[in-house]
């Protein structure tokens, strides 16, 4: 795995780098790298509202009449792939999370180090950049190593739960994106699966 400066979001390994942008790590103690540039356009001291709701099964319902989380095939069963579907416009400005499955184990601190299954995908079309399931096995990595908006995401769940969370550009990679799968302020989505807390 490559070594990384002050990273934003988790990312693939180098050999999985085209495919694996975005929150994956390598080998079999993975850790996220990071763009290249280390620029992602969020600062780590960003803000924002998060909106976390219970969802009904297969859907993630939207907060406040706002724009929320796009629908998600396999939703509630955590032993199959998670698949987000693409988001109505326009996509929400803020970081907002919707509990799929409640988690009943152990919760994270924002310095914590998390084991994790995983889908990223872009919000306005639904294609998958990044997912821990093509590679066959969880990803894992400090919550302080990857952008804002994953970590804040992260933080409130319980490990055997999983969230589905959008990102805005300014919690993600912002104006530099992340290419070549993550255009410049491009608003993502993660089913995220928690699965164990160090």
């Amino acid at each position: 795995m490559p070594s990384r400066p002050k990273s934003r979001l988790p990312l693939a390994g180098a050999a999985a780098a085209a495919l694996a942008l975005v929150l994956a790590a390598c080998g079999g103690s993975s850790t996220p790298a990071s763009s290249s540039s280390g620029s992602s356009g969020a600062s780590g001291g960003s803000t924002s509202s998060t909106s976390t709701t219970a969802a009904s099964p297969g859907t993630a319902p939207a907060a406040s009449g706002a724009p929320g989380p796009p629908p998600v095939a396999n939703a509630t069963d955590i032993h199959k792939e998670p698949l987000p579907a693409a988001g109505a416009a326009p996509p929400p400005s803020t970081l907002v999370t919707v509990d799929l499955v409640p988690g009943t184990g152990a919760a994270p601190t924002a310095s914590s180090t998390v084991q994790v299954q995983y889908v990223g995908a872009n919000y306005a079309d639904g294609k998958v950049f990044d997912a821990s399931w093509t590679r066959g096995q969880p990803a894992s990595f400090p919550l302080n190593g990857v952008i804002p908006g994953f970590s804040q995401a992260i933080l409130g769940m319980k490990v055997g739960g999983r969230r589905e969370v959008v990102i805005p550009p300014n919690l993600g990679y912002g104006a530099s994106g992340q290419p070549p799968a993550v255009g410049p302020n491009e608003t993502l989505v993660f089913v995220i699966d928690l699965l164990a807390v160090q």
